[in-house]
């Protein structure tokens, strides 16, 4: 990854935050590109080079409507992903991730004893703040909307007697694999409740979607819509932990916590490579 990326991100939240002030009706390239003060041509580049497809195209996905599109047409029921035996080997954008989780009784010492190595990289969609242990990531944060020094202290609270070390260097292999292609290795830290819902968005495919309801039933317990929404919200793992998936049944998109426009970016992002693949 290069700091290239992190720069198509800020031109791409500059779009989305153009189109959504425009209302219903499309802006044409001419317009888009002048409105960010790039030149038609350099910002067609801008955009192939990020999400591979036309401005025009790609304003498509970042309507409201996409995610009710998306519900209609790209639906997964995680029920069915169970009986079929996928649970255990989540399968996401190409990557074969493999996790294991803390036993509640590690969870409850609120990471006293663990040596969480963390860094800053760039990502598809901004800068990203990595968190690991010697099992693998344990957090994920996005900080264009939130800014750095709230994303790193959100992630600190949430393991307070861990020792903190910045050591880019050896976890630098695993963020590589999250948005390129290798593989990642997780490690879950969180209460069974919580574990039990970050498993469950593990099964959504890339370029697919579910709804906090449908993942309520799949761990067995579906009036826990609330508290699936809770755990959702609680993800430490952004982006490998597909919780940007997770939609309200009324195709609303719901909250983010690392700030909505970053969960469009990435259902878009993920909508335009399927696309892309099956028209190929």
């Amino acid at each position: 990854m290069s700091t290239e990326t992190g720069y198509h991100y800020n031109v791409m939240r500059r779009a989305i935050a153009e189109i959504d002030a425009a209302g219903p009706a499309p802006l044409s390239l001419e317009d888009l590109a002048g409105r960010l003060q790039m030149s038609p041509a350099h910002f067609q580049r801008v955009f192939s080079r990020w999400v591979g497809v036309s401005p025009k195209r790609y304003q498509q996905y970042l309507t409201l409507d996409h995610a009710r599109a998306l519900l209609a047409d790209r639906f997964t029921t995680l029920d069915a992903a169970n009986e079929l035996g996928l649970s255990g080997t989540g399968r996401l954008h190409d990557l074969f991730v493999k996790w294991e989780a803390m036993s509640p009784g590690e969870y409850a010492r609120k990471g006293a004893g663990l040596t969480i190595r963390y860094g800053w990289f760039d990502s598809p969609f901004g800068r990203v703040l990595a968190m690991g242990t010697d099992r693998g990531l344990c957090g994920m944060a996005f900080s264009e909307e939130t800014g750095d020094d709230a994303a790193f202290e959100d992630m600190c609270a949430r393991w307070p007697e861990a020792s903190y070390t910045e050591d880019p260097d050896t976890i630098r292999g695993w963020v590589d694999g999250a948005f390129g292609n290798g593989g990642a290795k997780l490690h879950l830290i969180g209460a069974p409740f919580q574990v039990k819902v970050w498993e469950a968005l593990l099964e959504i495919p890339s370029g697919h979607v579910t709804t906090y309801s449908e993942i309520a039933s799949a761990i067995g317990n579906p009036r826990a819509v609330r508290a699936v929404g809770t755990a959702v919200g609680r993800n430490p793992i952004s982006w490998l932990i597909p919780c940007h998936r997770a939609l309200r049944k009324s195709g609303g998109l719901g909250g983010y916590h690392w700030g909505l426009p970053v969960k469009r970016a990435m259902l878009a992002w993920e909508s335009a490579r399927v696309d892309g693949s099956a028209a190929s």
